[in-house]
């Protein structure tokens, strides 16, 4: 296995954030890490990688302990933080001539210009950092996980804040990682994680709640139709289910709902005048754009119930 954590915990304080957490990734799987905010993936992402101790438990990576070995598995491993803390005052070439004598690389010049050309730098490289778009500066900190060639990457949030041209671009340039390397990536984007990865893994207040490969995920879709209203104060289910068509109604999170309905009927308008009546005003109301979602937050909302 090239990512090995077995009964992890760890604690801020009183606060507990991981809760026995324990699973692997195989060699050359691509790996969607999701949860809500706060869950514990980004705490269990610098566990992995070493900047952060856990309080009790074992991380391997590539065979090798993180503990017992820190250096030789910051060389196997590439890391992407969620911050992408840079040097916004270094010229990206500088940038990553830094980076690669910090891994002591044996040819820099060779390595710093393989990478450039691999993360689609080449139009940008002569400028600084801070002058670069968020799209590009993402890139430059793709390159610098990436540029000793690890056998294992740990992105965390690698799509985060980018329009959706450049989301397409790192997408894409994640799959091409995904053939070579093993890759543990987090995101929030649902369809994202049905584009690229092989099983998911999802956090849930500090727990694994689900460790599936992601076509048993997608045997899971209802093929029930649902609807996702998004309003400005809570309304009462009950009410809601009594309109003709619609057979249950959930509160994924406060005042955000998914409401199921007979395949034969559309119920949005007999909602909207309901909803007009009670004096709701409606934030987002539209067709589920992904069924995954909805499995995905089912397995959520089990978790939470334990």
């Amino acid at each position: 296995m090239s990512i090995e954590l077995h009964h992890i915990v760890k604690r801020f304080g009183r606060q507990l954030v991981l809760d026995d957490v324990s699973f692997a990734v195989g060699k050359g799987e691509i790996v969607g890490f999701l949860g809500p905010n706060g869950a514990g993936k980004s705490t269990t992402m610098r566990i992995i990688t070493g900047y952060l101790k856990p309080d009790a438990g074992e991380v391997r990576v590539c065979g090798q302990s993180v503990e017992e070995q820190p250096l030789a598995i910051r060389r196997r491993l590439g890391y992407l933080a969620e911050s992408n803390p840079l040097y916004y005052d270094m010229y990206v070439r500088e940038f990553l001539y830094f980076i690669a004598g910090v891994y002591d690389l044996p040819n820099k010049r060779a390595a710093v210009e393989r990478i450039i050309e691999r993360t689609g730098l080449g139009p940008e490289a002569h400028k600084k950092i801070g002058q670069l778009s968020k799209g590009y500066k993402q890139r430059v900190g793709l390159a610098q996980a990436l540029i000793h060639d690890p056998e294992v990457l740990i992105l965390d949030e690698p799509t985060s804040g980018l329009d959706p041209v450049q989301v397409i671009e790192i997408r894409n340039l994640i799959r091409a990682l995904g053939r070579e390397k093993t890759v543990l990536f987090s995101s929030h984007i649902i369809q994202e994680v049905n584009a690229l990865c092989d099983r998911v893994v999802i956090i849930q207040s500090g727990r694994i709640v689900a460790d599936k490969p992601i076509h048993e995920l997608r045997q899971l879709i209802r093929t029930e139709p649902c609807l996702i209203l998004q309003v400005n104060r809570h309304i009462d289910i009950g009410l809601l289910q009594r309109i003709n068509s619609v057979r249950r109604v959930e509160e994924v999170r406060p005042m955000h709902y998914f409401i199921y309905h007979s395949e034969h009927a559309d119920p949005q308008k007999s909602i909207i005048e309901w909803l007009h009546q009670q004096g709701v005003e409606i934030l987002q109301f539209s067709k589920s754009e992904s069924d995954l979602e909805t499995v995905v937050r089912s397995f959520l909302r089990k978790g939470s119930d334990n």
